[in-house]
């Protein structure tokens, strides 16, 4: 006891009483001040005097019953004195009377990082610069050119992030943390394994060889769960039942990120470039070989340079959506970019209302150009708003003039039309009635770039009256896949398709039609493809008919 007392003097400007302690928490009142649990004990809130003044502080109050004691207690007095950094978080002060082991830091209003992972408010500017703040604080315990120590922190975790009022990150809990020497390149400190499930450098795990490496692999885990938007595993009675980076690794390396990445109607999209830097370097942290991940000054360079790409993008986009819009009728009001991205989702009528503009939930440009008066037979429209790189579907929007009754979504028309330069007339078949009370006909896809595309179209009527419709205009909406999960059934079925040497004679002569009017509109791409999915039965004008090729026949439903 002696040995500790003299040990604690040289912190003694960071004692604070107990008793003012208690007060601010209304003696560690759980209902009014606690604001965290962990695996060391409660975390409650409260108002104290310290020898920087008096604020607002987190008051981490260590329970020996969960693992953590004077150890660990006396490493975070020690780790937070020496390490100063606005991206670690500050120590206020601790408490040590009697049995009380208690710690107080500077408050971060909102909490941990894992409490925001899904959150709609937080942009992928702000995720980008969270994740440069923890690399640029694990930087300062890694680096050998500073002058302290090189500290190892052994359990970084979006837990272990806090967050301040203006999102400014801060790492934290230091109590699993190893220091090495300053002026070695490389530090390897032989201990037991310690952290947590899923963040844990599996090599550290076997062979209790611990490196600042390891903390790159943790910091990896870390930049995983902000792009994907969840924890990386999942908790059931103290367990760990799944680990969720094998699978995310996977996607990486069959490029289906977009499969995981975190996606959410309020956000604007992360930008590519962006996308493809932020997640370049964390599945390079993610190797298994220590000796292929990248140095903590490399992962800073790679998330500075993700962060401009994005910040980029949105100014870039934002400009443009300012000027696009100075055509809007009536004129746009807003104050800041969320204001005129909120309007923007609404719809909004440009170039003389001869335009309506939109912004889908996944931030995709949605135009609809209507029809002069007299243009109904051959209209010339120019697609000046689409987002590059989208598949959209061309849809004539109109109404019919006669009484269609209510409960019809969905209308046979065969409507006859030609493309600029083509001789032979294509067919759309189905029309269908969507929430807005008009009329859609689906009339070809075709995937955007960044040029102003015109299109020239002539409308050769249907097999029928062609009075029968009022058009409205053409509009570009992007095509939404849909997934389909095959089952066992219907696995079987595709072997024996794919097996059948005769499939080409047996595929219909009409297949293109038939895959046009059916769910599968889109997702096909060879007539093999095509054979076996109408092979299977497939439904088209929204269930009315079922199609099936073992026979082959059309029912009725």
């Amino acid at each position: 006891m002696e040995h500790l007392q003299k040990f604690l003097h040289q912190f003694q400007h960071l004692k604070i009483p107990l008793e003012e302690i208690k007060s601010a928490t209304d003696n560690f009142n759980d209902e009014k001040n606690r604001i965290g649990v962990g695996g060391f004990g409660k975390v409650y809130k409260g108002e104290v005097s310290h020898s920087k003044g008096r604020n607002m502080a987190a008051i981490k109050r260590l329970n020996q019953k969960f693992g953590q004691g004077l150890p660990e207690f006396l490493k975070e007095i020690t780790m937070l004195s020496r390490y100063r950094h606005e991206n670690l978080v500050s120590l206020l002060g601790f408490c040590h009377e009697g049995d009380e082991m208690i710690l107080v830091y500077e408050y971060a209003s909102r909490g941990s990082l894992d409490r925001h992972l899904d959150s709609p408010h937080l942009t992928w500017t702000q995720r980008l610069k969270i994740c440069l703040d923890v690399a640029k604080g694990l930087s300062h315990l890694h680096d050998p050119r500073e002058t302290h120590q090189r500290l190892i922190h052994c359990d970084i975790k979006s837990a272990n992030i806090l967050l301040d009022d203006q999102w400014r990150a801060k790492l934290s809990d230091f109590g699993l943390s190893k220091m090495g020497p300053a002026n070695e390149q490389e530090s390897v400190i032989i201990t037991c394994a310690s952290g947590t499930p899923g963040y844990c450098d599996l090599e550290y795990a076997m062979t209790s060889t611990l490196t600042k490496e390891s903390d790159v692999y943790s910091l990896g885990v870390v930049l995983f769960e902000v792009l994907c938007g969840t924890l990386c595993c999942t908790y059931e009675n103290g367990r760990v039942p799944r680990i969720l980076v094998p699978a995310w690794i996977e996607n990486y390396k069959q490029n289906k990120l977009n499969d995981i990445i975190f996606k959410n109607p309020t956000i604007q999209p992360l930008d590519q470039r962006s996308l493809e830097t932020f997640s370049g370097i964390a599945y390079q942290c993610l190797k298994e070989s220590r000796e292929d991940r990248p140095k903590i000054a490399e992962i800073v360079t790679e998330l500075e340079t993700a962060l401009r790409s994005q910040e980029l993008s949105e100014w870039n986009m934002f400009s443009y959506y300012e000027e696009m819009t100075k055509t809007a009728e009536p004129p746009l009001k807003y104050s800041n970019k969320d204001e005129l991205l909120k309007l923007l989702s609404k719809g909004v009528l440009l170039n003389g209302g001869k335009t309506w503009f939109s912004l889908n939930e996944k931030g995709e440009h949605c135009e609809m150009i209507s029809f002069a008066k007299d243009a109904m037979f051959k209209t010339r429209v120019e697609t000046q708003f689409l987002s590059p790189g989208i598949t959209y579907t061309v849809n004539l929007v109109f109404k019919f003039i006669f009484l269609v009754d209510e409960a019809i979504n969905c209308h046979l028309m065969s409507l006859k039309y030609k493309l600029q330069g083509e001789t032979k007339s294509s067919v759309s078949h189905l029309a269908y009635k969507t929430e807005d009370g008009w009329w859609r006909s689906e009339l070809y896809q075709f995937t955007s770039d960044e040029r102003v595309v015109a299109l020239e179209i002539l409308f050769d009527g249907f097999y029928g009256s062609f009075t029968m419709i009022q058009a409205h205009g053409l509009e570009f909406r992007p095509l939404e896949k849909v997934e389909h999960k095959v089952s066992e059934e219907e696995e079987k079925l595709d072997v024996q398709s794919i097996s059948d040497v005769n499939w080409k004679e047996k595929l219909p002569t009409d297949y293109e039609d038939i895959m046009k009017l059916s769910e599968y509109s889109g997702q096909w791409i060879t007539k093999k493809e095509a054979y076996s999915i109408i092979r299977k039965g497939l439904l088209i004008s929204e269930g009315q008919k079922i199609w099936r090729s073992y026979g082959v026949e059309v029912l009725d439903i």
